[in-house]
C-alpha cells in the first residue's frame, strides 16, 4: 500500500456485491448498496450511525434526490423513494436475465443510469440518460457491463467503464449530451478489471480494480500516478466523503470467491486520501 494512506474499515459487513459509495451532504452520510443483497446502507462517519434498507429487487445503485429520499437503479428499472421510505417507478422497462448496474448523478442533475445482463453476455447491457421528468435517451445502448461514470471538474468531460474492455474512456460531451467516446486507459492484463470510478478535484481518476486488489489514480492524461494496494481482491468502486470530501470511501465484494478475505464485503476508508467534487444530488 502506498506509505502516505492508512486503511481503515469504516463498515465490518458481509455484503455479497457492495457498490456505489455516494457522498449524501445533506445527510452528512455514506450511501452504498449491496446488488445481490438487495440492500441499500448508510453510513454517518460522525456518530457511527447506519441504517439498511432491503429493496423488492437487486439493487445497481442509489443516489440521493434533491428533494430528499434517493433514486435507485433496480433490475426492472429506475424508481424513487420518498424521505418516508414510500417508493414509486420513475422508469420501468423489464428486461429478462437484465439488471441495473452502476450509475451517476451528472451536473445538471439526471441519472445516467447503466445495465448489464446476469450472465454478461457481450453487448447485453446499456447506458442511458434519465432526466429528472422520466425521460430516457440512450447513450451507449450495447456494452456489456456499464460500470464506472463520473464527470470532469468543469463538467465537460466523462468517464465511462465498461468493464471487460479493461478500458476507461474519456467522453466529450456536447450540447446535446451525447458523448464521444474515445480510450484514456487501458487497463494491463492481469491487474483485474477496472470497476467503479470517481473523479476528484484536481480532475484525476480513481478507479476500483475488481479482483485486482487495489485502487488506482490516473491523472487526466492517463498516466498512473498513484496504487494503493488492498486486503481484499474485490473492491468495487471509490468515492470521496466525510465533511471535507477528503476521505475516500471503497466497496468490496465476496461473491464468487471461495475463500474471500475476511473484510471482503465490506466498506473500507483511506482518510485524508485526497479532495473530492461536490456531488450533484437527482433532481427528480
Amino acid at each position: 500500500m502506498n506509505p502516505a494512506h492508512r486503511l481503515d474499515v469504516a463498515v465490518r459487513e458481509r455484503a455479497e456485491l457492495g457498490e456505489g459509495p455516494t457522498w449524501d451532504a445533506a445527510r452528512g452520510r455514506l450511501v452504498w448498496v449491496d446488488i445481490l443483497g438487495s440492500r441499500v446502507h448508510t453510513y454517518e462517519p460522525g456518530s457511527g450511525q447506519r441504517t439498511v434498507m432491503l429493496t423488492a429487487q437487486h439493487v445497481g445503485a442509489a443516489k440521493p434526490r434533491a428533494g430528499g429520499g434517493l433514486v435507485v437503479n433496480l433490475r426492472d428499472g429506475v424508481g424513487l423513494y420518498d424521505e418516508g421510505g414510500a417508493f414509486r417507478w420513475l422508469v420501468r422497462e423489464p428486461v429478462a436475465g437484465r439488471r441495473g448496474n452502476d450509475a451517476a448523478v451528472a451536473p445538471d442533475g439526471a441519472l445516467w443510469a447503466g445495465t448489464m445482463r446476469y450472465d454478461e453476455a457481450s453487448g447485453g447491457g446499456t447506458l442511458s440518460r434519465i432526466a429528472p421528468d422520466g425521460t430516457v435517451t440512450p447513450v451507449f445502448p450495447e456494452v456489456s457491463v456499464s460500470n464506472g461514470t463520473g464527470w470532469s471538474p468543469d463538467g465537460t468531460l466523462m468517464y465511462y467503464i465498461d468493464s471487460p474492455t479493461r478500458r476507461i474512456d474519456v467522453c466529450r460531451v456536447d450540447g446535446a449530451g451525447v458523448p464521444q467516446r474515445a480510450p484514456l486507459v487501458t487497463v494491463e492484463r492481469g491487474a483485474g478489471f477496472p470497476d467503479g470510478l470517481t473523479v476528484d478535484a484536481d480532475g484525476c481518476v480513481w478507479v476500483a480494480l475488481w479482483d485486482g486488489g487495489e485502487v488506482r489514480r490516473y491523472t487526466p492524461d492517463g498516466t498512473l500516478d498513484k496504487r494503493v494496494t488492498l486486503p481484499v481482491r474485490r473492491p468495487t468502486a471509490c468515492a470521496f466523503g466525510g465533511p471535507r470530501l477528503r476521505d475516500l470511501y471503497i466497496t468490496t465484494a465476496r461473491t464468487g470467491l471461495t475463500r474471500p478475505h475476511p473484510l471482503s464485503g465490506s466498506l473500507l476508508v483511506l482518510p485524508e486520501a485526497g479532495a473530492g467534487l461536490p456531488g450533484t444530488p437527482f433532481g427528480g
